[in-house]
């Protein structure tokens, strides 16, 4: 289960965010009962990106043996 204040990976491409797969963010609410959140993602120096509402299947919950890569904004 996916809670508020987690941390998730985004398992889509979302072009118009600027994001990609794998890009991690943070769960900030949860739209019924997990149906749904709004996770924001920010760069590593904490300025946001994005702030998106992704249905469940959009996004997964991090894994204890990942490791954050570091990737330039396109």
């Amino acid at each position: 289960m996916i809670d508020e204040l987690d941390l998730v990976v985004l398992k889509r491409d979302l072009p118009k965010e600027r994001l990609a797969p794998g890009d991690v963010g943070t769960v900030v609410l949860m739209h019924q009962q997990g149906a749904g959140y709004e996770v924001e993602f920010t760069t590593l120096s904490g300025d946001t990106v994005a702030v998106v509402t992704l249905h469940a299947s959009d996004v997964r919950p991090v894994e204890a043996r990942e490791i954050v890569h570091a990737r330039a904004l396109g």
